[in-house]
């Protein structure tokens, strides 16, 4: 990879840069990047604009490829990269969803507080991680049948409510309902169903982790009022995604794609951006396969939300249900969706593309749980590990100029091969340990994968959203104990 991008931007507003369609032939519309100066020297460092203008080149892309200020290099797409192509005549990219479909965000909200969990962090921690599978190609309790993993691949979280004991009121308060509607678990390949069958509950490795928060300060108290957040109370967040099954489809239609795109004469600067027309054959069996895969994390998420109950409890020496823990929220952020979304004027069905963004509905959008729909949709910013995340809520604004979509982290800024190079993970972890951050880890080696230095500045990152209006902070959470896979 080249060192260093170079290309030309114009300022377009508080936070915004443009990208020019005079900068490549073959742009079909302008870049559009969302950062301050500060960040926007760290963007440059890799190629991920040269990435933004690419995306720029796909058939039926409408409005603006977009850049949040989370942006980093990616497969095809970069990580942070938004884009809507036109219902009929625009194509889907595996490339804008990712390996890890549907990866994404569920937040618990509990009844306690923090003198309820005094002294007891690392007990709770223990416990987690003794109830929830993690690492790589780790295996679960359970085990799917056949019929079992398609009824999940169609269901969805729906499935996990039904079966195994979660709460179905909780279903209200997940994107789409943990269940994305024209799944086709007959689109997805005998290989990524087995690698699959022992995976649901599972939270893999990487970047995924459960970690136990403290609300530290509210910033908008309406939203937090809505949301059921106050100063001090104890939250669980998990970030976990649809495991191999996921990166199996994607892989799988990466090589239909290559093909497709001869087939259709499709002309792309970058292969990786491999495509098909929504409404051909292999674009409708990528989006059945991939909304199956996508059900398969939120039915994920959900269990593994319940085994946090369940370990909680155990913790404490409850009762489940006298913890009074619900769901806040659960939305991914690798997925593409078909939505309606105004373009020069006009309402318009589109195919949005979100990879490493997430979805930030304003207020009163009818898909929205109606105890938030007065205020807007919940996002989930998680921040690198040991340091703070954010609750945030979607505005108008981005209704209006992002396609309703906000930035999903931090954002790398280091490679993960780079950071384990500069960073032990024993002295990251005395360190975490040192800031009264309890720890649970598979491996040291994986701890320094993710340093808060291989990370940009979460909190920056949420303010340039903010400043920009795609989103408004809601809340500032502190990690009391995080376990990583």
């Amino acid at each position: 990879m080249a060192e260093g991008w170079a290309g030309p931007l114009e300022t377009a507003g508080v936070n915004r840069w443009r990208l020019p369609r005079s900068y490549k032939d073959g742009m079909n519309v302008p870049g559009l990047i969302y950062a301050d100066s500060e960040l926007l020297e760290q963007i440059r460092a890799d190629q991920a604009l040269e990435q933004v203008a690419n995306v720029a080149c796909l058939p039926g892309i409408l409005g603006h490829s977009l850049a949040m200020p989370d942006i980093h290099w990616g497969y095809g797409f970069p990580i942070g990269g938004v884009a809507a192509t036109d219902f009929r005549q625009g194509v889907l990219s595996p490339g804008g969803v990712g390996f890890d479909i549907n990866c994404g965000m569920h937040l618990l909200r509990t009844g306690l507080g923090l003198a309820d969990v005094a002294g007891r962090v690392g007990r709770i921690m223990d416990e987690l991680y003794a109830s929830i599978p993690s690492g790589v190609g780790v295996s679960g309790s359970l085990k799917l049948s056949p019929a079992e993993l398609d009824g999940v691949l169609e269901q969805g979280a729906t499935w996990v409510a039904r079966r195994h004991g979660a709460d179905a009121a909780d279903l209200e308060f997940m994107e789409e309902r943990g269940r994305l509607a024209g799944a086709d678990p007959e689109k997805v390949s005998s290989r990524a169903k087995k690698r699959a069958r022992d995976q649901l509950g599972t939270l893999g490795s990487g970047n995924h982790f459960v970690e136990v928060q403290a609300v530290e300060e509210l910033f908008d108290k309406a939203a937090a009022q809505a949301f059921g957040l106050q100063e001090g109370s104890i939250l669980v967040m998990i970030h976990s995604g649809s495991r191999g099954l996921g990166h199996q489809v994607c892989t799988d239609y990466l090589e239909t794609m290559n093909e497709a795109i001869v087939r259709y004469g499709i002309k792309l600067p970058d292969r990786q951006l491999a495509c098909a027309p929504a409404g051909s054959p292999e674009g409708k069996d990528y989006f059945g396969a991939m909304a199956a895969a996508a059900n398969f994390g939120w039915a994920n998420r959900l269990y593994l939300g319940h085994l946090a109950r369940q370990a909680l409890a155990r913790a404490l020496g409850t009762a489940p249900r006298e913890l009074g823990v619900s769901v806040l929220y659960d939305l991914g952020h690798n997925i593409v969706k078909p939505e309606e979304h105004v373009v020069e004027g006009k309402p318009r069905r589109l195919w949005v593309h979100r990879k490493g963004a997430t979805r930030a509905f304003g207020p009163g959008h009818p898909d929205l749980p109606a105890a938030y729909r007065e205020v807007g949709q919940p996002v989930l910013v998680p921040g690198d590990m040991g340091t703070h995340s954010y609750v945030l809520v979607g505005t108008s604004a981005a209704m209006a100029e992002s396609f309703g979509s906000t930035c999903h982290g931090a954002g790398r800024q280091m490679s993960r091969a780079a950071a384990k190079r500069a960073i032990r993970g024993e002295e990251l972890h005395r360190r975490l340990e040192g800031q009264g951050i309890a720890v649970r880890a598979k491996s040291m080696a994986g701890l320094a994968e993710e340093a808060p230095e291989a990370y940009k500045d979460v909190s920056r990152v949420v303010e340039v959203a903010e400043g920009a209006g795609l989103s408004r902070r809601v809340a500032r959470l502190r990690p009391l104990g995080v376990m990583k896979g």
